[in-house]
């Protein structure tokens, strides 16, 4: 006599091969999803490198100082030598730390690999944040061709963030850029289209203007002559309003020949008190960098 098969045993297997079956599609789309957000990424460093500048223009000369104010050009004096190159590319490795979820948010680790050019001007920070254990969001934080942008994804796969381009956002990433090169300091020169006004001894303006989009940043230096900070305000995507907003910048060292911070943080300064959400150290920096393949 042939056993006899127990229905409900037979459904089970069933039901436990389709949840397998589900599991194993699920897992496969979130993986070739993740793969071509992760292609995009490299896609759009490629793209930004290669739309750089291909032969160095020039380099820093004293005549470069003539309309510049005097503390903004005492700071070139202390960190740049006479006939360095103007900075075409960058890439820069930085880990820290970054805030999630406003002032009673905990701190994240946080890697990151920002590529940049300095004509025309642009970057794309490439960062990992893990939030939980196993669970990592891939950042990716651009300006490029007069557009910024803003898109994040848990595991490189599932959205979390996706913001831009905006006039605000355009805006608001041309000023991280201008910000941000204390890194690549030749790109403050007028000569990189770079405006400055004085404010006072401590304190100066710059305003850089590009594809319509205008960035200004005041930059203030300590007794050393080095940017100890900047301050601007700018657009804050989490309450769709301009928020005053701060950099700090330390740890000094020559790098390729030009006297750049190792470390940094930043901030929003709201009406309910300051809201540091990024700080990191920078153990790499390379210029001039070939586009990669």
């Amino acid at each position: 006599m042939a056993p006899t098969t127990d229905p409900r045993s037979a459904r089970r297997r069933r039901t436990r091969l389709a949840l397998t079956l589900l599991f194993a599609l699920a897992v496969g789309t979130l993986v070739s999803v993740a793969r071509r957000f992760d292609g995009r990424i490299d896609d759009r460093v490629t793209a930004l490198l290669e739309a750089a500048e291909s032969e160095p223009d020039g380099s820093f000369t004293r005549d470069d100082l003539a309309d510049v104010p005097a503390p903004a050009a005492r700071y070139f004096r202390t960190v740049l030598a006479e006939g360095q190159p103007y900075v075409r590319t960058v890439r820069l490795h930085q880990r820290g730390e970054f805030r999630l979820g406003g002032a009673d948010g905990s701190w994240k680790p946080l890697e990151a690999t920002q590529h940049v050019t300095t004509r025309p001007p642009g970057f794309v920070w490439d960062a990992t944040i893990d939030v939980a254990p196993l669970l990592p969001v891939r950042v990716v934080d651009l300006y490029a061709h007069g557009e910024g942008v803003l898109r994040a994804r848990l595991r490189s796969a599932i959205p979390v963030a996706s913001v831009g381009p905006s006039p605000e956002l355009n805006e608001g990433e041309l000023v991280r850029y201008l910000a941000e090169a204390v890194w690549y300091p030749t790109a403050l020169l007028p000569e990189r289209g770079v405006t400055w006004e004085p404010i006072d001894d401590d304190a100066a303006r710059a305003t850089l203007e590009h594809d319509g989009v205008t960035a200004s940043v005041v930059f203030h230096f300590d007794d050393r002559d080095e940017i100890e900070r900047v301050t601007t305000e700018r657009y804050r995507q989490e309450d769709d309003s301009y928020a005053s907003w701060t950099g700090h910048f330390g740890g000094y060292e020559d790098r390729g020949g030009r006297r750049v911070p190792t470390h940094g943080e930043v901030e929003w300064n709201l009406p309910d008190g300051d809201l540091p959400y990024w700080r990191a150290s920078v153990d790499a920096i390379e210029y001039d960098v070939p586009v990669p393949r």
